[in-house]
């Protein structure tokens, strides 16, 4: 077992720095070259960079109900989600979506920091895949430091046309996918095969293929540092009871190197032997060892690196951990920071999203699978017919919400011998809406003059639990 670095590997760059008098409006990125690292932590992230694209390149191809079971048809104005059919009009759902993601967000980040950040954001989990992928081609740290260093040559030409194509590849087929949630995935693959592909196809695969491979292949460490705004205000989300990535400094300093099974006491050192290694493994480049940063994406690949350096050298594991602001000044145990987790502002979190999701899943259940908007013909406000009754047009938009053809029947009711017609059944295909115009007529003496309240009720032949009635004004001359 060989004994841990004590220092970061040579032909790193040197770090630019600003004169004693010079002040500097930007600093020059220096290039991140994150070591590969293993760990419980790790392997939780790969488990989600799976389970999301298995979810995101698979489920458009998924077919349901003689479609892909996810489709967004904004042509058409049709959302498919398995056996839901969405409307504009049902944006209200959507609504209570994006708010249940914004509790969950405050939630997870009063409880354990950054944990979206560190495992499920996208940009996250594509460069996660890019560094793998850069790592096959290239080779580990040391040496695509090394590679980067070397002059130019047809060896390095060669490899780095391999990344960036493989990286291409990918982004282009992360925007392909994308796509095939809008239109039809096998549509897209025929457009693709005779390359005959519509304008903003086209466009939407490229925009988002291109900014998958800026922002995961180059741009990495820089979104999260200055674009994302997530990182700056995570803060005012925190409070001294957050689980959050720790350096502990009381057990760790002074650090320095040394041989391995030798004990810090005996002279006069932390547990923490210098090694740089919790840097090198760090996705945005910082040194934990100074404290909580708001670049920290909360991975936490620098508490399984430190693991395995503390397993090396004999010494307890933790030095650093997810803990807590309080539980480190005052010197908790586990018992100890799970039942500070569990404080007020985390309950009213928990409760509110609790609530939310309920009512969100209630109206789901519920969510009728008939709509119908009524309209009063304005153009005439009311006629006297056959028979000396006086009439009022209407024009119907009956929505069927379900995939198969339903019929449905019209009554009304409100006033003293009301008529409807016509007042036989009436087909609307599956997930579609058709305009009906009806004639509703009374005798002139069953209201007051102007205007009065009726009901026009639209129920399915096949259920009748599935049923509208809508309210609407019905006017008599003066």
């Amino acid at each position: 077992m060989s004994e841990p670095e004590t220092q970061t590997p040579k032909g790193s760059e040197p770090q630019v720095k600003a004169g004693p008098d010079e002040d500097t409006l930007y600093a020059v990125r220096q290039k991140v070259y994150p070591r590969a690292v293993t760990g419980i932590f790790a392997t939780w992230r790969w488990i989600l960079v799976w389970a999301t694209q298995l979810i995101f390149y698979g489920l458009c191809w998924l077919p349901w109900n003689g479609r892909q079971a996810v489709l967004l048809d904004v042509v058409e104005r049709k959302f498919y989600i398995f056996d839901w059919v969405f409307w504009p009009q049902d944006v209200f759902f959507l609504a209570i979506l994006l708010i249940i993601s914004a509790y969950s967000l405050f939630f997870f980040t009063a409880v354990a920091g950054r944990l979206w950040c560190g495992y499920a954001c996208p940009q996250t989990v594509y460069t996660e895949i890019f560094i793998w992928i850069e790592e096959k081609i290239e080779g580990n740290r040391a040496q695509r430091m090394k590679l980067d260093q070397a002059p130019l040559s047809a060896r390095k030409v060669g490899i780095k046309a391999a990344k960036f194509g493989a990286w291409g590849l990918l982004s282009l087929w992360t925007g392909f996918t994308l796509v095939g949630y809008f239109t039809p995935i096998r549509e897209l693959v025929q457009e693709a095969i005779t390359f005959s592909f519509g304008s903003w196809e086209l466009f939407w695969i490229f925009f988002y293929g291109g900014f998958t491979y800026l922002f995961a292949g180059l741009m990495r460490e820089q979104v999260c540092k200055y674009m994302c705004p997530y990182a700056r205000f995570q803060g005012v989300m925190f409070d001294p009871d957050t689980l959050v990535i720790t350096y502990d400094p009381e057990r760790g300093e002074p650090r320095g190197a040394r041989k391995k099974g030798v004990d810090p006491k005996v002279i006069s050192k932390g547990d923490c032997v210098d090694c740089g290694i919790c840097v090198q493994v760090c996705p945005t480049g910082i040194d934990i060892r100074n404290g909580l940063q708001y670049e920290c994406i909360g991975c936490a690949a620098c508490i399984d690196a430190c693991d395995q350096v503390m397993d090396k050298m004999n010494y307890p594991r933790g030095l650093i951990r997810y803990t807590t602001e309080n539980a480190m000044k005052r010197h908790w145990g586990r018992k100890e920071i799970v039942g500070h987790l569990m404080r007020p502002r985390i309950m009213i979190y928990a409760a509110v999203l609790v609530a939310i999701c309920a009512a969100f899943v209630w109206g789901l259940a519920t969510r009728s699978t008939l709509r119908v908007d009524v309209i009063k013909d304005r153009s005439t406000l009311s006629r006297e017919v056959e028979g000396g009754l006086i009439a009022n047009v209407y024009n119907l938009q009956v929505m069927n919400m379900t995939e198969s053809a339903r019929r449905f029947t019209l009554s009304a009711s409100g006033l003293e011998g009301v008529q409807i017609t016509p007042n036989t059944p009436f087909e609307v295909d599956a997930a579609s809406f058709r305009s009906v115009t009806v004639e509703v007529a009374v005798p002139p003496e069953s209201g007051k003059p102007g205007s009065n309240t009726i009901y026009i009720e639209i129920k399915a032949v096949d259920d009748e639990k599935v049923r509208v009635r809508e309210k609407t004004a019905f006017l008599l001359p003066r």
